[in-house]
């Protein structure tokens, strides 16, 4: 029986399972109990009605996103550039704007707003990020954006020149709610801009590791048309992003008051002509990632065999999706290296590798390192240059599964 859409209650047809998987974020202590970890099923699905792509079973959000939420936008140097280059521009040209945030976290494009002393107000459900970009100046209000919220902010501090998300309007199952406050709250001549992973770059690179709890939805610009329309708004603009291996920057405003960009028309041809949306190509993105899983699984099991030391590197929520769909444990990768403090000495979710800090990587300790993070490999690579001239070698599975 087909599931209900998300964003239109259209029939939902599935096409991908990753099977039993826990929250990406959710890093147990060691010792911890492991029936307290919650685990549903990853899987996605594609609505015949509007074409959204979305997860088939929504994890609690209140389990995802909570006060020790562990993600930190600025935890690398590339995302910080790429958040201040943004706040920058959208800031430019504009007379004592206000500028919101959903999905603030700890600052990271806010500050920019705090430099230039801008009125702002960020909107997360983590208290422990929000204290963080408090430490920088930035106004934070702890909750869930949703229409109540967004009137709430509008009777408190007037309309928003600028709305700005990332990586945040994708995560929320009612995205209704969401663009309907998001209209409520936008000035006239105001911008909403939010930028998520790009269906068309998950579908083109394998990036089966993008669909993890939080990515509840996968956008194109032909899914992203109609939820916009319903809340009275209008997609005016389109940019593909290379962050996070593949994102797309969606531009909107309130119908008929931008005249849309040619980019939103070329980018609706190109998804047509690569069958961005069509069942078929989804079907094949499920085999190929089929096919990631054996390779991977057989090159790892191989490297044991020949008593290789392999680790992960980054405990990000996307090495969750594939430690857990292809079964890596500490017998098959030791340890994974990671930036993060909260991270660090706690274990991976469901699978429980141990994560250490980079002291423990390096020259030495390891003959091969599995790239988790790969949408920062050139930042880590450059970073890790010891392990490499000391012989160490990089392993990376998107698009395909080599040994670099």
């Amino acid at each position: 029986m087909a599931k209900s859409c998300l964003v239109c209650t259209g029939p939902v047809v599935e096409f991908l399972d990753l099977g039993r998987q826990p929250l990406s974020d959710a890093f147990p202590a060691p010792g911890a109990d492991p029936a307290r970890e919650h685990f549903f099923r990853l899987a996605l699905g594609r609505c015949a009605d509007c074409a959204m792509v979305q997860l088939t079973e929504v994890p609690p959000a209140a389990r995802m996103f909570h006060r020790g939420y562990p993600y930190r936008s600025s935890g690398s140097t590339v995302m910080r550039e790429h958040f201040a280059r943004v706040a920058e521009r959208l800031l430019a040209d504009r007379v004592d704007p206000f500028v919101v945030e959903i999905g603030s976290n700890d600052g990271a494009f806010l500050r920019t707003a705090v430099e230039r002393g801008v009125r702002h107000l960020g909107i997360d459900p983590s208290g422990d990020a929000a204290r963080v970009a408090a430490g920088f100046g930035v106004r934070v209000r702890v909750a869930f954006f949703a229409e109540p919220l967004a009137r709430s902010v509008l009777a408190e501090h007037g309309p928003a020149d600028v709305v700005f998300a990332a990586n945040t309007v994708s995560h929320g199952p009612d995205l209704g709610s969401i663009l309907r406050g998001v209209a409520a709250l936008l000035a006239p001549d105001g911008v909403f801009v939010f930028e998520d992973p790009y269906l068309g770059a998950v579908l083109a690179n394998t990036a089966f590791d993008q669909v993890i709890d939080e990515h509840v939805l996968f956008f194109g610009a032909r899914s992203v048309l109609g939820p916009l329309r319903r809340a009275g708004l209008e997609l005016v603009d389109v940019e593909r992003l290379p962050v996070h291996g593949g994102q797309i920057r969606f531009w909107a405003a309130h119908a008929g008051r931008v005249p849309a960009s040619p980019a939103v028309a070329e980018l609706l041809a190109e998804e047509e002509a690569l069958g961005v949306h069509d069942p078929a190509r989804l079907r094949a993105f499920a085999a190929r990632t089929a096919d990631r899983r054996r390779a991977l699984v057989a090159l790892l099991t191989r490297l044991r065999a020949e008593g290789a030391r392999v680790v992960g590197y980054g405990a990000t929520a996307k090495s969750a999706t594939v430690t857990n769909y292809c079964g890596l444990g500490p017998d098959l990768v030791s340890a994974v290296i990671d930036t993060t403090p909260a991270k660090q000495g706690r274990l991976t979710p469901g699978t429980h590798i141990p994560v250490r800090p980079p002291e423990a990587f390096g020259p030495g300790r390891a003959d091969y390192a599995l790239l988790f993070a790969w949408n920062h490999a050139e930042e880590i690579m450059a970073k890790e240059r010891a392990f490499t001239e000391a012989g160490g070698r990089w392993i990376r599975y998107v698009p395909e599964v080599r040994v670099v």
